[in-house]
């Protein structure tokens, strides 16, 4: 991800001693926004120089005023002063500090941090911290770049993390940064001490959820046409408490534009092209067994027609015509009509 390259690259820069005099962090995602601005503090003063020099405020009680006179004062026995507003999204009149970014003091590092939220690009703020310091706008992840998202993840804390363990662990936490950041730090606490490979158990018992009855064992029946298994799975899935029938829908959705992906690139001749493989099905050649067999089982027509059967259930499960069904009893239907596909 572009985003993670730059923040790391950002992270490295604070940790040195460099400093932009305003950095605008923003964005749907806040995981990146909110590492840079917490790397920004940790490194920006020494301990003894934050009580002159560190202001930490909320958009909600600042105004732009407040804050630009804050940003203009000079740094009292240090080299530098840090001004920081947290959820700037709440401030009426953030424009306005447009007018300081223009001409930013060299001694100051102001940080505007823009919680789920973004500025307006056509607008003078932009547009002013763009020329006079660094912007870092964090979009969502997609849901078929979360696996390889965890995985460098993990790799970069030194662990490698099987491929079913990921799978289970994005089911758990989605594409929701964060989540999987506290989760793998929940996790890596009640892990015994030097674990290097962090497997599917791991996850099941830390992070609570059952592997056995996952959208991640559907999806892996359904490829296979267990039709036992499938439905069992599907009803347990339905049956619990926090179930919401769009999300199941959007991970089937992904599992079975892989496999028409991935019967396209067998029509071009590339079925034998591990790269070309590996970049349809997910990047992960662990799966491709899988793979090969669901593409038997659902060749273009039948994927096509699922593709299509999801579209149909999806609309059900935000409310259209479902009749008396339940949402569970929606889901199992569906797995149904797949399997009789």
């Amino acid at each position: 991800m572009e985003t993670d390259r730059q923040v790391r690259n950002l992270i490295g820069d604070v940790k040195s001693g460099s400093f932009k005099p305003v950095y605008l962090l923003m964005g749907e995602e806040p995981y990146y926004p909110e590492l840079l601005c917490q790397a920004i503090i940790d490194n920006c003063l020494q301990d003894w120089e934050k009580d002159f020099n560190e202001l930490i405020c909320y958009g909600a009680d600042v105004d732009a005023d407040a804050v630009i006179t804050a940003a203009r004062r000079f740094p009292m026995m240090a080299e530098r002063q840090l001004v920081v507003v947290r959820e700037a999204q709440s401030m009426k009149t953030l424009e306005e500090l447009a007018l300081y970014c223009q001409k930013p003091l060299d001694s100051t590092v102001l940080v505007i941090l823009l919680h789920g939220a973004s500025a307006d690009k056509r607008k003078a703020l932009y547009k002013s911290v763009l020329k006079s310091g660094v912007i870092v706008e964090s979009l969502p992840l997609r849901d078929y770049e979360a696996e390889q998202w965890v995985s460098a993840y993990y790799q970069e804390r030194g662990l490698s993390i099987h491929p079913e363990a990921v799978r289970l662990l994005v089911e758990a936490a989605g594409t929701d940064l964060g989540k999987i950041a506290v989760e793998t730090d929940k996790l890596l606490k009640n892990l015994p001490e030097g674990v290097k490979e962090i497997t599917p158990e791991d996850i099941e018992q830390n992070v609570g959820i059952s592997r056995q009855f996952s959208v991640f064992e559907l999806t892996k029946a359904l490829s296979y046409k267990d039709a036992p298994k499938a439905v069992k799975v599907a009803t347990h899935i339905g049956e619990a408490p926090r179930f919401f029938m769009p999300m199941a829908v959007s991970a089937l959705f992904l599992h079975f534009n892989r496999i028409l992906k991935y019967n396209a690139l067998i029509q071009a001749g590339k079925g034998n092209d591990s790269a070309a493989k590996a970049k349809v099905l997910g990047g992960n050649p662990y799966f491709f067994k899988e793979y090969d067999a669901a593409v038997r089982n659902y060749p273009l027509p039948r994927c096509m027609h699922v593709i299509s059967l999801l579209s149909d259930y999806d609309f059900k499960g935000k409310g259209g015509e479902t009749g008396e069904a339940t949402p569970g009893e929606l889901l199992v239907e569906l797995v149904t009509k797949i399997l009789n596909i």
